[in-house]
């Protein structure tokens, strides 16, 4: 289909022939340096890994796993409305694809994304032919989207957010994404400073919906698992460390020891972001002088165990089912903050730090309802996460944290009609 693009757009579709003919050394750089899965990486080159099942199937795209995550109330409300509708996910990071596998609701797939260049998308399109493409959150590649229109395919921006850093980037090169965006049938913004930046680049139909991420599921947990657990640690008060980095590990050690030597009963379940981590994390420990149980190795739970370190790979489920407090990592490293809404899902409040501008609404909307609390980042960081773990933030956080849920999930609802609507998959 021809179309009137920008010199932007036009310049960027002219070099993916280039970016082509380099991608497989560079994919075989990042395999040698451990960054690609081998198992998976030629997906990213349009090979599929999987047949495709029969039927009607919508392709949905987010760069990692949080984002994923967040797509799953989306899934099952179009599953809702189109019962045997299949659903292919895919992602950039690696890490999402070690952990999505046991978090997919039922008939749905999970794909690398490819690279953007038309050879690869052209087999993965021929492969896996969507009746509707939808993306979601940041990641948008003008190639990929370009291709998919031009086969007559339906395409949604769901769930966008658009930081400011995004914003300023993409404001330089306003005519691509001004052209890809005009691809889209159907944009949704979940704040109004994404909103505002689509409207500055002339999308007026982009209209305001709420993250879908208060409306997800609770997180997968083993059941026998979450028993042993249970049984082990019966007597012990939980706390747990989510998606942690340096900083954000040196503020919670430090808690923990202060509550600990206070109440033994104490116990900090520690999951950090990256579990390679695991050597670093447990010389930071030893220095704290706190005792530590290491899970990827099995390692007994022992009645003066303070730490549980969590070095494995989606059993997050498992531990804000453990705890009563949960601490959100990301934000005293200057990263943005992680996303805290698979805590608040479960009914547990939760803390962190200022560094939450990834998550800025989502952080405003949950201080306002009583389910967050701000830590500063100061020397008084460690001494405020021990007070607030003594002290819970409110009797009636599942209450609130059930009402948040439930509006999210009507609004998730509206967007699948509105969606099955617009791709005729229902029809």
């Amino acid at each position: 289909m021809k179309r009137s693009y920008s010199l932007q757009m036009r310049i960027y579709l002219a070099l993916r022939p280039i970016f082509q003919v380099l991608a497989p050394g560079v994919l075989k750089r990042r395999l040698k340096a451990g960054k690609e899965d081998p198992e998976r990486f030629r997906e990213k080159m349009g090979e599929a890994t999987c047949t495709r099942p029969s039927g009607k199937l919508i392709w949905m795209h987010a760069v990692g796993l949080g984002e994923l995550l967040a797509l799953r109330p989306l899934i099952t409300a179009l599953q809702k409305h189109a019962p045997g509708l299949n659903v292919l996910l895919t992602s950039s990071a690696r890490s999402s694809a070690k952990v999505i596998g046991s978090n997919l609701p039922a008939n749905t797939y999970h794909q690398m994304l490819p690279l953007d260049a038309s050879k690869f998308f052209a087999q993965f399109l021929d492969h896996w032919r969507p009746d509707m493409s939808i993306w979601s959150e940041q990641d948008i590649w003008p190639g990929a989207v370009h291709d998919t229109a031009n086969r007559g395919i339906p395409l949604a921006y769901v769930n966008s957010r658009i930081s400011a850093a995004s914003h300023e980037k993409r404001g330089r090169v306003g005519g691509l994404y001004r052209d890809t965006y005009r691809l889209f049938d159907l944009i949704t913004a979940q704040d109004e400073r994404t909103l505002a930046h689509f409207h500055a680049l002339g999308i007026s139909s982009a209209r305001l919906v709420p993250s879908l991420k208060p409306a997800a599921e609770p997180l997968h947990a083993d059941v026998e698992e979450l028993a042993l657990l249970e049984s082990a640690l019966a007597g012990r008060r939980v706390w747990v460390a989510s998606s942690t980095h340096v900083q954000d590990e040196a503020a919670v050690i430090a808690a923990q020891a202060a509550l600990f030597a206070k109440d033994p009963s104490r116990l900090l379940i520690l999951t950090p972001r990256l579990p390679d981590r695991r050597s670093e994390i447990a010389q930071a420990l030893n220095a704290a002088g706190l005792s530590f149980a290491q899970r990827s190795v099995d390692a007994p739970l022992q009645g003066d165990t303070a730490v549980l370190l969590a070095d494995s790979f989606g059993e997050l489920g498992l531990w804000y089912r453990l705890a009563e407090t949960a601490f959100i990592g990301g934000s005293l490293s200057g990263v943005g903050g992680h996303n805290p809404w698979e805590a608040i899902c479960l009914g547990l409040p939760v803390m962190s730090g200022p560094d939450t501008q990834n998550f800025e609404t989502d952080y405003a909307v949950l201080q306002e309802s009583g389910l967050a609390y701000r830590v500063p980042k100061d020397g008084s960081s460690a001494q405020t996460i021990a007070h607030v773990v003594e002290n819970e933030l409110g009797s009636d956080v599942r209450e609130k944290a059930a009402a948040l849920v439930a509006n999210a999930r009507e609004e998730t609802d509206r967007l699948a009609r509105d969606l099955l609507n617009l791709s005729k998959v229902s029809q």
